[in-house]
């Protein structure tokens, strides 16, 4: 993953056009990346999956 792929995978789970997204444990350095420099990145939710995987979520409400 680079971070044009990261970018434009977060900009369509804000525009609803994923509902999810599954990063892979060897792409989520580069993505926490570019997700922590989003000026909404309390919008989106990480749950950590078995093996190192993460599922992204978007939420309407930022987390606190």
């Amino acid at each position: 993953m680079d971070f044009q792929l990261a970018e434009d995978v977060l900009n369509k789970l804000q525009n609803r056009e994923l509902h999810e997204y599954r990063v892979k444990k060897d792409e989520f350095l580069t993505f926490r990346q570019v997700l922590i420099k989003r000026e909404d990145f309390k919008h989106f939710r990480g749950i950590a999956k078995r093996g190192g995987d993460f599922v992204y979520t978007y939420l309407d409400e930022p987390r606190s």
